[in-house]
């Protein structure tokens, strides 16, 4: 069975939309840069297509009926989608890649990625971006299975280079009512033996190990940091979490840091590295570029 072909060209749905945008056949004729009759020939073939009428004379004005405004709405959104595509096959031509995979420890602060991608999203050219959030060697494991063009890992991997980003700052807290907070002096490590803490699993699968040393016997382990991050506000135990991740948690008392007899704090520093530099695309650069500037910005205050 032969596949049907559209009577009317998107080139027909285009001049429509410029006479009901423009509001005379002049004003269409002048935006496209065409003759007041090839906009005329172009609207009459238009309407002999087309089983209801989308234009109407009121007076000296031609205007759109309804059923000419509910067909413009869908025609305007498929022109959307032409230009589109015509980009894109240009950025294709220009090298840039149609996505770049970009893999995320999760200890990475949030807000500093969303400013990233919505500063990466104006000049991305329509390229997708798929993000991975990992924790631990489920990083590298990405990295190294090319299954990602960039990372962003508190390990070096060996044979690439890893460029810092900053250095994340880990405090122990645990909910105000948590009977490490009653007890009314500084918290020792033995007395965090006895409580339970929260861990974060390894999310590679060749190599499973859980975040953070550990001062409990009663550990933990779950999957993601924000679950850990709701069980210790219940009042189910302590952790160690990244401080970027939990400042609303503690403006509002829902968390409380520790006193710690040793004021003890940790720290892991997160680094980018590309699975293959050389090679990197233009829209991988510019994604690589945005990540390492921000990171400078947030890092100097």
């Amino acid at each position: 069975m032969a596949q049907d072909i559209p009577a009317i060209s998107l080139e027909q749905w285009v001049v429509l939309q410029a006479l009901v945008e423009e509001g005379s056949f002049a004003g269409a004729a002048e935006r496209l840069d065409r003759s007041q009759s090839s906009v005329s020939y172009a609207l009459r073939g238009l309407q002999q297509q087309l089983p209801v009428p989308v234009l109407t004379t009121q007076g000296r004005r031609t205007v759109i009926t309804p059923a000419g405004e509910a067909l413009l709405r869908r025609a305007s959104t498929i022109i959307e989608e032409a230009l589109s595509l015509e980009q894109q096959a240009r950025n294709l031509a220009d090298g840039w890649e149609p996505e770049v995979r970009l893999v995320v420890e999760e200890i990475f602060p949030p807000a500093l990625l969303s400013h990233v991608l919505a500063n990466f999203a104006p000049a991305s050219r329509d390229c997708r971006v798929q993000l991975v959030e990992t924790m631990l060697s489920g990083t590298l494991e990405a990295l190294f299975d090319a299954r990602a063009e960039l990372a962003i890992t508190h390990q070096t991997p060996p044979g690439l280079p890893a460029q810092p980003l900053l250095t994340v700052a880990f405090v122990a807290v645990a909910s105000p009512a948590h009977p490490l907070h009653r007890l009314g002096r500084e918290v020792s490590s033995d007395d965090l033996r006895g409580y339970r803490q929260f861990v974060v699993r390894d999310s590679g699968l060749r190599r499973q190990r859980d975040a953070g040393r550990f001062a409990s016997e009663q550990r933990w382990t779950v999957s993601h940091l924000h679950t850990s991050i709701r069980l210790v506000c219940d009042g189910l135990g302590f952790a160690w979490l990244p401080i970027d991740h939990i400042g609303d948690e503690l403006a509002a008392d829902r968390l409380r840091r520790l006193p710690l007899i040793d004021g003890e704090h940790r720290s892991a520093e997160l680094f980018l590295v590309h699975s293959d530099r050389r090679s990197a695309g233009p829209a991988t650069t510019a994604l690589a570029d945005a990540l390492v500037g921000a990171c400078r910005r947030y890092a100097n205050g």
